[in-house]
């Protein structure tokens, strides 16, 4: 079973950056789409962003466009999301999973990193 392992997560005040990282302990997943994915209190979790395996095709949800950017490191077998001019309706636990047509396409979620966003 893959272990998704995601932190970076913490507290910071609207307007401001944090950057996420996303690897898998003990399996490679360069061939997959990678995705964030974010679940705040008492919402369904809901998908971010996505990067191809080659990184060379993005998506992103409408209402992260033009603040966060997703990367990947194939030779680090690290997924990362910038994520710049937070919102505190941002706040969430933020999870990394292979993707597919925007839902998680096979395995289990991670821990998750919390993000907070203070107004």
């Amino acid at each position: 079973q893959v272990q998704w392992v995601e932190s970076g997560g913490g507290l910071v005040q609207a307007g401001g950056s944090l950057r996420l990282s996303c690897t898998a302990a003990g399996r490679t997943f360069m061939r997959y789409t990678m995705g964030w994915f974010r679940q705040a209190p008492e919402k369904e979790r809901e998908f971010v962003a996505s990067v191809t395996w080659n990184g060379g095709s993005t998506d992103y949800a409408d209402s992260v466009k033009g603040r966060f950017t997703i990367s990947r490191d194939n030779a680090k077998n690290t997924v990362y999301l910038q994520m710049n001019s937070l919102k505190v309706e941002d706040t969430a636990v933020y999870y990394c999973a292979p993707t597919s047509g925007r839902v998680m396409a096979f395995g289990s979620w991670g821990r998750g990193t919390q993000v907070t966003v203070s107004s």
